[in-house]
Parts: structure tokens; C-alpha cells; sequence
């Protein structure tokens, strides 16, 4: 299995669609790459020689791509800022909400999780079997 820059990219695939498995790269980047390296997309993973990944790795590198860990990184920073200024957006991370607007009076469950059911009580007698 090659790996590329610490990642694992899967052998039977063609390697345009290979690079994607390296966070922060997708399918521009890819090309972009396997362009700069003069490599030909349709080539699988597992037929690479050694100089051609050499070359990708060159070519990402050559590029300043921010990749894998640095961009989490860069990520994560980004959130907590918006969070430590207390602005919408990260008040609305804070919260798991919708940051971008959307309704949450009827969807957002993906965003705000299972329903919890809030203020229903059960009358004293109902607790102790008597009805």
C-alpha cells in the first residue's frame, strides 16, 4: 500500500481519485498535483514507482498545500477564536446549533442530536401504580 506524506492512500484506485484520501486535498488539488508531477491520473496507486511518488510528495510540498495535521490545526484555531470572541457563529458552535442559518424549529436533529423530551411529569399517583 503506498503512503503518501504519513497517509495510506488505497492501492486499487486510480491515483486522481487516491490523493483525496490526504485531508485537505479533493479532486482540484488532486489534479493540480498529479499535474505538477507530470503523472498520469488513470495510473493506479499500486503501480506507482518510487521517483513518481517522490514526485507527488514534492509536488504537494512545492505547493504549500496545508494537509493533514496543520490544517485540523489551523481548524480548530479558526473555531475557538470565533468562540473566544463570543460572536454569533460561536456562540452558535458553543451550542451544537446551526451556525449557518438554517431552521432548527422543526430539523437540525443531525446537528443537535436525538430529541430529548423536556417538562413532561407524571402525576404522584401515576409513579405509584394507583389509578
Amino acid at each position: 500500500m503506498a503512503r503518501i506524506i504519513g497517509v495510506e492512500v488505497p492501492p486499487n484506485k486510480r491515483i486522481d481519485i487516491a490523493l483525496r484520501y490526504i485531508y485537505g486535498i479533493g479532486p482540484v488539488n488532486a489534479k493540480e498535483v498529479l499535474e505538477r508531477a507530470n503523472i498520469d491520473p488513470f495510473i493506479r496507486a499500486k503501480d506507482l514507482t518510487e521517483t513518481q511518488l517522490s514526485q507527488i510528495v514534492h509536488a504537494i510540498l512545492e505547493g504549500k498545500y496545508v494537509i493533514e495535521g496543520d490544517l485540523r490545526r489551523e481548524l480548530g484555531m479558526n473555531l475557538k477564536r470565533l468562540q473566544g470572541i463570543k460572536c454569533y457563529r460561536g456562540i452558535r458552535h458553543m451550542r451544537s446549533l446551526p451556525v449557518r442559518g438554517q431552521r432548527t424549529q422543526t430539523n437540525a436533529r443531525t446537528r443537535k442530536g436525538p430529541r430529548k423530551t423536556v417538562g413532561v411529569q407524571r402525576s404522584p399517583t401515576a409513579k405509584a401504580g394507583i389509578h
